[in-house]
């Protein structure tokens, strides 16, 4: 599994997992992704927690390497963080041995994607009348089912990361008229079937 990138992509291993699966550091991460450099105050209004909890998750994804300072945007006693990947690549076979700690974090890490997609799309389908017609015309939320073997499913898979890498190249100047941030989720999954 990827979340989006533009940079770099981090390959979550034991010791990062322990440092990144918990929903405000994960959320702290994606806000700086999203937005670039910010202060623990600036992120705590921004989440709805305090400067306190989200400068204490902040030291401690920056312990495991996920954050940094950003020097040149602080003046005085602030401290401004960024975020150092773009991207996060989970893969399950990583885990696969592991004991029941990191089996459990991994667990809660997969949970807190799931429930940070759900929270993204709820929020488009509630703001999307704000936005130009031509965005929501652009949009998409649709499903397919399909018969697959698990070689087919990793192939496809890759096809729509293929795809999905080929766009960030095209990427238009943040200026460029019409030009947004978009949020793209892939799921693919074996269902029950009677």
């Amino acid at each position: 599994m990827q979340e989006h990138g533009e940079r770099k992509r981090r390959h979550l291993d034991a010791r990062s997992l322990r440092g990144l699966a918990h929903p405000l550091r994960m959320q702290l991460l994606d806000a700086l992704r999203d937005n670039g450099p910010a202060t623990a105050s600036q992120l705590g209004v921004r989440l709805g927690e305090s400067s306190g909890a989200t400068s204490y998750h902040l030291r401690q994804l920056a312990a495991h390497g996920f954050v940094e300072d950003a020097p040149e945007h602080g003046k005085g006693r602030e401290r401004w963080w960024q975020a150092v990947d773009q991207g996060i690549v989970f893969d399950t076979e990583a885990f696969a041995d592991a004991g029941p700690e990191v089996r459990g974090l991994a667990e809660a890490y997969l949970h807190e994607m799931a429930n940070t997609h759900a929270r993204e799309l709820i929020t488009w389908l509630n703001t999307r009348n704000n936005w130009p017609e031509s965005w929501s015309r652009s949009s998409d939320m649709s499903n397919a089912t399909m018969r697959l073997t698990p070689d087919l499913a990793a192939e496809l898979v890759g096809k729509m990361h293929a795809l999905i890498d080929d766009y960030r190249g095209r990427v238009p100047d943040k200026d460029t008229a019409e030009s947004e941030q978009v949020r793209i989720h892939t799921h693919l999954f074996p269902i029950e079937t009677d």
